[in-house]
């Protein structure tokens, strides 16, 4: 939420697909949610047992979780590691790690840092460059970033924490998408120099992110003031169990980084056919460009697509990955169907506006 006046104002996200039926009554149905930058052939939940939903969560099994996300992620020990429902439930709290003054975030990015880092007292300016956050005790990147894919170099990086530890600040990268980045990219292992808190994401690349799990990693003495924030029991069972089991499936993960990358390049070279610019992205999520954004988006909201605009950015579409062949069909024929008129009710010149 942003707080603005008092009034608290919904940020707008993807995957709702509630406000789609809303938008687009009459639409083709099933819904097709390209909205998320979400995996759309998730993990394969095991089976549960029915003691794991009637008992609280273990203690042992948090320790198992990780020890299975330091491994995966490159940790140095299990206790740089906080496990917790979700990344979003953490934004607030690693914000508040650091004494309220300035904050920068490098944008365009995910909204929700703005919102974070206000309500843990800070003032928000947005840069576009490492080298433009000046005085700030707070830094918060995407990296790889959310929407344009952009990454950020570790050299830059751990400059820029060298940077902010000599005025006792901290910097936070959020590598919810590192998974399918470039090898090299992760600063997981860099935490022990006792400025740096990386946020990992479970269900974006297992596809699972309904089941809440994410994870925190930080310094020893930052990784202890987050668990005592959110308390015991933060994360449910049944999330711990398929957490270990998943993280720890590294021939699962290798063929899904493939398989994803090959759907990631189908689906640029239908949209650069089609006649839209490709601005950037991951594998998870491709970001495109066209000036007849906005008819685009009616259109195939109509058809049962959905896609997530971009109101400050009125020529972004981001694109996630389609779940099955029927999907890339729907997807491809709606596509080539689309006329223009300018104002996206259906009528015109074809596909040629949206160069």
């Amino acid at each position: 939420m942003i707080l603005t006046g008092g009034a608290a104002e919904p940020i707008a996200h993807g995957g709702d697909l509630g406000a789609a039926r809303r938008l687009f009554p009459g639409a083709t149905e099933p819904f097709i949610d390209l909205s998320t930058g979400i995996n759309p052939n998730p993990y394969p939940l095991p089976r549960f047992s029915a003691d794991l939903f009637a008992r609280l969560p273990d203690p042992d099994a948090v320790d198992a979780v990780a020890a299975a996300a330091a491994r995966a992620y490159g940790a140095p020990s299990p206790g740089h590691v906080v496990p917790a429902p979700g990344t979003q439930i953490l934004l607030p709290l690693v914000a508040g790690l650091v004494r309220a003054g300035r904050a920068a975030i490098l944008a365009p990015s995910y909204p929700e840092y703005s919102c974070a880092a206000s309500f843990a007292g800070h003032s928000v300016k947005a840069v576009r460059e490492i080298g433009e956050c000046g005085d700030a005790g707070l830094v918060i990147v995407a990296n790889p970033n959310n929407p344009d894919g952009r990454v950020f170099s570790a050299t830059a990086l751990l400059t820029l924490a060298r940077d902010l530890r000599s005025r006792g600040g901290i910097l936070v990268i959020d590598e919810a998408f590192v998974d399918v980045g470039p090898p090299g990219t992760s600063l997981a292992a860099d935490v022990a120099c006792g400025n740096v808190v990386v946020l990992r994401s479970f269900g974006k690349f297992f596809g699972l992110a309904g089941i809440r799990l994410g994870f925190a990693i930080a310094p020893p003495l930052l990784a202890a003031r987050l668990r005592v924030a959110l308390g015991p029991w933060a994360v449910s069972g049944p999330a711990l169990a398929v957490g270990v089991k998943a993280l720890s499936d590294n021939s699962w993960i290798e063929q899904t980084r493939k398989r994803l990358q090959k759907s990631a390049d189908r689906l640029d070279a239908m949209l650069v056919r089609s006649g839209l610019t490709m601005v950037g992205g991951t594998s998870l999520f491709r970001l495109a460009r066209t000036p007849a954004a906005h008819a685009l988006f009616n259109h195939l909201g109509r058809a049962g697509i959905w896609l997530r605009a971009f109101p400050d950015r009125a020529d972004w579409l981001r694109f996630g990955n389609p779940a099955s062949e029927d999907e890339w069909r729907r997807l491809a024929g709606a596509i080539a169907s689309f006329r223009d008129d300018g104002k996206g009710q259906g009528r015109g010149t074809g596909i040629d506006r949206l160069r």
